[in-house]
């Protein structure tokens, strides 16, 4: 894809530089202010995004992403037979599509599930001392266990940490409260699941009792996919914008102050409360978020305090944040 043109962003950091970058509070972006409503508050901001979309979604098969299972990618790029357990072997998804180019040839990534495994892991779970501990075995970094224990006390660290207080833990690291050994290597090298394995480990400076249970798991059979899509960069870029982009918006299709706002958005953030300006209704009217434009916005289907879209302006992409905070009751 060419290359974008300047944008209005640029326009506005030179304003910003000379000055104009004092006008505090609500943009001067009509004859009227916009004032203060009573309503809910909307903040628009717009995050430029480098490059073109095959650059951020493509990867060339020689250089896969370091998550991929790598045997998976050769075996769906040549057709061969080859499944996985457990995890998907491109991680795609419909936010995160997964896509390579090899030998001139577009692909699109995914896997689909054709069988299940019951299989038994041992799960490590930790749990925090009432009193002192005679001995115990440091799991930091640089402590006395192998590398698979370490990293194993790390996640069920997580999910100890996590009990009885407000917040959460790495879900999709930690498993059943803890940590589940699936792979045979590393069982075969933990010290922490031998009979007679350290009873206390000690990691950032708590001291956790340690508890090894074996647990029947039901695993997913996944196997890779490949499917072409695009043979030229153009057409995948095509391909891409249709899939992940949603409005599209010409300066020259906006009224001046319509414009001034998206130069603060992608500047830094705009702010209005509803009711909102002409110029704010008709900017998000372009951006097809007329839900936000009902003064009872909570009530609406599809709406959410914070809401993520990719948009294009001009020849550029911009990440579209809409957050939402107040009584939105109008």
């Amino acid at each position: 894809m060419d290359g974008p043109t300047p944008s209005r962003r640029r326009l506005l950091a030179g304003a910003i530089a000379g000055g104009v970058g004092a006008v505090a509070g609500c943009l001067g972006t009509t004859d009227d202010d916009p004032g203060d409503g009573d309503g809910a508050t909307l903040r628009l901001s717009l995050s430029r995004v480098d490059g073109s979309l095959r650059e951020r979604y493509v990867r060339d098969s020689d250089d896969p992403a370091e998550r991929w299972d790598e045997a998976a990618l050769d075996a769906a790029l040549a057709g061969d037979s080859y499944t996985i357990r457990h995890r998907e072997p491109f991680y795609a998804g419909p936010e995160k599509p997964a896509y390579v180019a090899h030998k001139g040839t577009y692909y699109r990534l995914g896997s689909l599930v054709v069988d299940e495994v019951a299989e038994t892991y041992p799960v490590l779970r930790l749990y925090e001392t009432d009193g002192a501990v005679e001995s115990a075995v440091a799991a930091d970094e640089e402590g006395d266990l192998p590398l698979v224990d370490r990293r194993a006390v790390k996640i069920a660290h997580f999910a100890a940490r996590a009990r009885g207080n407000v917040g959460g833990y790495a879900v999709g690291l930690v498993e059943r409260g803890g940590y589940a050994y699936r792979d045979e290597s590393d069982r075969a090298d933990s010290e922490l699941l031998d009979d007679d394995g350290p009873d206390h480990v000690t990691y950032r400076e708590t001291t956790y009792r340690v508890d090894i249970e074996r647990e029947r798991f039901h695993d997913a059979v996944y196997r890779p996919t490949a499917q072409p899509v695009a043979e030229s960069p153009e057409r995948m870029e095509t391909v891409l914008r249709a899939r992940l982009v949603g409005p599209r918006i010409e300066s020259d299709e906006l009224s001046e102050a319509a414009g001034r706002i998206i130069d603060r958005a992608a500047a830094d953030e705009y702010t209005e409360t509803h009711p909102y300006s002409e110029a704010y209704v008709e900017l998000l009217r372009a951006l097809d978020a007329r839900p936000y434009l009902d003064g009872n916005i909570r009530k609406d289907a599809g709406v959410g305090e914070h809401d993520k879209e990719m948009i294009r302006h001009g020849e550029a992409y911009y990440e579209r944040y809409l957050r939402l905070s107040g009584s939105g009751d109008g």
